[in-house]
């Protein structure tokens, strides 16, 4: 049975007011169409609801039942509304984020406390995937937007660029060339490399294999691994030599050092990618906005702070 709200308010207006009159008044409306609406809910109920007597107005048994019923609809008609008004304005909501592990050293905890404080009716849910798999997972609508080391997305997918940072070659700690300020990567020649995986980032694992040969080797390749962190946890432990985005020289990991590139153009790419084909939400575009605002501010500061 589907009630019409507006004849659910002019019954409870009824029944509070015990008077036609005062309850056509407190409805800025006449009497006759809140008699017409009252009749009409009736209808639909299919049983009387208010009799009218000498004395004024009677709720029936049937109304009394209904009035706790038409108010709990009319509370939750009003808290719809009211969700629809904040998720419209970007005051509420929920909003799923993919994002790369180095993004942990590069800036996502501080975005997050900063739009957790201006935007407090927003619950984002974090989940970590490497670049393919949130490509992956905001195709299939899992996602509502993702944090990729990428230079190209898919077509259905819309990207802006948050940020570009050097690749920098990552040692273990005990490694000859630790103590150099800059590193030519040809030093790395004979060294075994730990790379990322060709599987999970075609395009990354080619574009060092390529820098390497330019250098004049080819890399002895010993570990592909699908997360960057994973990468900086095996360089630690002596496995070898790898070339990995700056920003995870943030990462604290004990046991590694990294060191600038010389004569090697490699950038590492961060983008921020949605589905193609709506709007952002008030809730994503709030989150990009800062996001953008930070880094570039960040990206203002002098290096080797």
């Amino acid at each position: 049975m589907a009630f019409d709200l507006r004849h659910l308010r002019c019954f409870l207006a009824v029944a509070e007011e015990a008077h036609f009159g005062r309850a056509a008044a407190r409805l800025s409306m006449t009497q006759p169409p809140l008699s017409v609406a009252i009749r009409q809910l009736e209808d639909t109920v299919g049983v009387r609801l208010i009799d009218r007597t000498s004395r004024g107005v009677r709720i029936t048994a049937a109304g009394e039942a209904l009035l706790p019923q038409a108010r709990a609809l009319l509370a939750a008609a009003a808290e719809a509304a009211l969700t629809a008004r904040e998720v419209g304005r970007g005051a509420r909501g929920r909003l799923r984020i993919g994002f790369v592990g180095s993004l942990l050293f590069g800036g996502l905890p501080q975005w997050l406390r900063l739009y957790q404080e201006a935007n407090p009716g927003i619950e984002v849910a974090l989940v970590e995937l490497n670049s393919q798999e949130q490509l992956d997972a905001l195709g299939r609508g899992e996602l509502d937007a993702g944090f990729v080391l990428a230079r190209r997305v898919p077509p259905a997918l819309q990207a802006v660029t948050v940020h570009e940072a050097p690749f920098v070659a990552c040692l273990p700690a005990g490694h000859p060339a630790a103590t150099a300020r800059r590193l030519a990567l040809k030093r790395l020649r004979d060294e075994p490399f730990v790379l990322f995986s060709r599987q999970v980032s075609p395009d990354y694992h080619s574009r060092i294999v390529q820098a390497c040969a330019e250098a004049g080797f080819d890399p002895k390749v010993r570990h592909e691994l699908r997360h960057w962190l994973s990468v900086v946890a095996l360089v630690s432990q002596g496995m070898g030599v790898a070339i990995v985005p700056e920003t995870l020289s943030h990462s604290g990991m004990a046991g590694v050092v990294f060191r600038p590139l010389s004569g090697a153009a490699l950038m590492s790419t961060l983008q921020c990618v949605w589905p193609a084909g709506r709007a952002h939400s008030p809730a994503l575009e709030a989150l990009l906005a800062l996001v953008l605002d930070t880094s570039a501010a960040r990206g203002a500061e002098p290096r080797g702070r």
